[in-house]
């Protein structure tokens, strides 16, 4: 009897699955479940079935079906730190970083975060989608499927709350799904300088239980998706102790952590995160191999953010290698954002890490496929080619998926499946 489908791609040069479980540690982050001429079959919106191309094809029958003789097949990336909703740019600061401005200096100056504050305060929940809806296309078209998308350039209470609308608003109106995370403790606001104390008291007695309460009504919960709450761990943004109160808030109302830590300095932030149970620990540029090894066993994912490197110009990478190494999971993002990092290409962060980080082509995609879905709390759901998986698969214009990190400065992204619909890119 033949089975009715709605979609069967067929004839793949290779079919990557990145299959598991857990998160993908040590010598398992090298293997990405390579199959060769295998047909990935999908119903209502779920992978139905996944085999060799001649038996697939006798067992099914599909509304829609698609040649993919000399492609790749592969999941979706996962996009497990971004910045992407924000109002204005920071086109500025870019030249005053080529004449040497470092990225502290310019925020201790006033700039930076608070820039993007500035306009993003000013901008309305409809204009901040407007903004944004051509970014997500952008990532979308470079195979970016799910994305986390943090808070962070209101800095007060209806700001903060009107990002986390944003969010809402563009998660309904374009095929990424997004993962929202809250992050008034970004940055200081200009109306607390000097009073990062009481900034704190705000934030963890007012804007984390608006927020809980902003999750309950949304869509988010209804559909499984987590509400995180972030802090950036850092010299002139939050100390040890208000990043502790941050998240410890966060927890007693029912948003697990994250939690951007080592990025410049290192002030205990692994740690923090690893005793509180962090879903990811962030940056990571700084880390010591006393506190890898802690983040190695835990059950943290590490998401290291290679394209803020690259953007900053700087020399200093995070040792993504040593913690692979130790036995972190690692994952990557773009870390997408107006300041440190404008850039929406999964594929191009690949590039680097392989290149600058010492990570192999299979480490690379493990970590923005399987891993950052982990790290997004939905390796349950996403990040790899399962039976029974959300369909959310890239065809890719090669026959190796090495191509992905071997080639930069281009897109090898032929068809994106997002919910088991083929889209017009």
């Amino acid at each position: 009897m033949i089975i009715e489908a709605d979609l069967l791609i067929h004839s793949a040069a290779q079919v990557v699955t990145c299959a598991s479980d857990v998160p993908k540690r040590g010598v398992a982050m090298q293997d990405v479940g390579v199959i060769l001429d295998e047909a990935v079959v999908v119903k209502d919106g779920r992978i139905l079935n996944i085999g060799p191309t001649k038996s697939i094809r006798q067992q099914y029958s599909a509304s829609q079906t698609v040649d993919a003789s000399g492609k790749v097949i592969c999941p979706g990336f996962v996009d497990p730190h971004t910045h992407v909703v924000y109002a204005g740019d920071r086109l500025g600061e870019f030249e005053q970083r080529i004449r040497g401005a470092t990225y502290l200096e310019i925020m201790a100056a006033g700039g930076g975060i608070v820039s993007t504050m500035r306009a993003t305060r000013n901008a309305s929940v409809d204009e901040l989608a407007e903004a944004t809806l051509p970014r997500l296309a952008q990532m979308l078209r470079l195979g970016t499927t799910t994305a986390e998308v943090k808070t962070g350039y209101g800095l007060d209470l209806d700001s903060e709350l009107k990002m986390l609308e944003a969010i809402a608003v563009l998660d309904l109106a374009q095929p990424i799904d997004l993962v929202p995370t809250f992050m008034p403790a970004h940055a200081i606001p200009p109306e607390f300088n000097g009073r990062s104390d009481a900034y704190v008291d705000w934030v963890v007695n007012e804007m984390i239980p608006a927020a809980a309460a902003w999750y309950k009504g949304s869509h988010f919960l209804v559909d499984g998706r987590p509400l995180f709450c972030d802090v950036f761990c850092e010299q002139n943004a939050f100390n040890l102790a208000q990043s502790r109160q941050v998240l410890e808030a966060g927890l007693a109302h029912g948003l697990p952590p994250k939690i951007h830590a080592d990025e410049f300095t290192s002030l205990g932030g692994v740690g923090l995160a690893v005793e509180l149970g962090a879903t990811s620990v962030d940056h990571l540029d700084v880390t010591s191999p006393e506190d890898g090894a802690r983040l190695a066993d835990s059950d943290a994912v590490g998401i290291v953010l290679p394209a803020v490197n690259f953007n900053l110009g700087s020399h200093d990478f995070a040792d993504a290698r040593a913690l692979i190494d130790a036995g972190t999971a690692v994952a990557l993002s773009t870390d997408i954002n107006p300041g440190s990092a404008p850039c929406p290409s999964q594929p191009l962060v690949m590039a680097i890490a392989t290149r600058y980080q010492r990570l192999l082509p299979a480490e690379a995609m493990n970590a923005v496929t399987i891993n950052a879905a982990f790290g997004v709390g939905l390796g349950d759901k996403v990040g790899s080619l399962a039976v029974g998986k959300q369909a959310d698969l890239l065809l890719l214009n090669c026959t190796d998926y090495r191509q992905l990190a071997y080639q930069f400065g281009g897109n090898l992204i032929d068809a994106v499946v997002k919910n088991g619909r083929l889209l017009s890119l």
